[in-house]
């Protein structure tokens, strides 16, 4: 997905990491992590992200952004944290479900209803999400890997 960004930080993917966030990165990579990230830590960091406008969240990374969504049939409101990276003018977020071999359902809500807002904090605002053309996907891909190699 990509979309404008004014108001949220930029994130190069290919800046050099900390050790520690090599670390939380071969650490998310591990089966329970990954699980525990998927299902519980999906709940706690956008209050959490809000709380602290924006600098803490259970992933241990500043390349997270609370994606705000509606849901395609209910319409209800819905809030995904989910890793991040810009493109130039563009957010762009990975549909990877953790590796699962289907779309997250936020993909499918964000088909629905494109118009979303990204939130890091109280940095953020309305955006118009689509989906990355075939062109686009295998550049974006290798930056995204450049970003985190768990995807």
């Amino acid at each position: 997905m990509s979309g404008t960004h004014p108001l949220v930080p930029e994130v190069d993917p290919f800046q050099e990491k900390s050790a520690f966030k090599r670390w939380m990165e071969k650490l998310g990579q591990l089966r329970l992590v990954s699980w525990f990230m998927m299902h519980i830590a999906t709940h706690i960091d956008p209050l959490l992200m809000r709380l602290s406008g924006g600098r803490l969240n259970l992933t241990g990374t500043d390349t997270v952004v609370v994606l705000h969504h509606a849901g395609a049939k209910t319409g209800k409101a819905r809030q995904t944290p989910l890793l991040y990276f810009t493109d130039g003018p563009n957010v762009i977020l990975i549909a990877s479900a953790g590796g699962a071999p289907h779309h997250p359902a936020w993909l499918h809500n964000i088909r629905g209803n494109p118009d979303v807002e990204l939130w890091v904090g109280k940095r953020g605002g309305p955006h118009r999400a689509r989906v990355a053309t075939a062109e686009e996907k295998a550049p974006l891909w290798a930056k995204a890997n450049a970003g985190y190699d768990g995807y």
